[in-house]
């Protein structure tokens, strides 16, 4: 994953883990608006999510976060 994605991705669990507590979960969709704007990147996060990591389509943002934490 590339670092800019990384990058969104970690901004967006931490935001998300701000508002709502370390509980929360979240799909690969929620580092993308709500159109579909940017293809390559929602095929990027989707590989990374189903196919490199066979995750759940919900998962705490805290792991996520950890997992792409431990990319760098």
């Amino acid at each position: 994953m590339r670092q800019s994605l990384r990058q969104k991705a970690i901004t967006v669990c931490d935001q998300k883990i701000a508002q709502k507590g370390t509980n929360v979960g979240l799909s690969f969709y929620a580092f993308f608006k709500n159109k579909n704007d940017d293809p390559v990147y929602l095929m990027e996060a989707a590989t990374w999510w189903i196919e490199t990591h066979k995750l759940d389509h919900f998962e705490k943002a805290v792991k996520i976060k950890a997992m792409i934490e431990a990319m760098n």
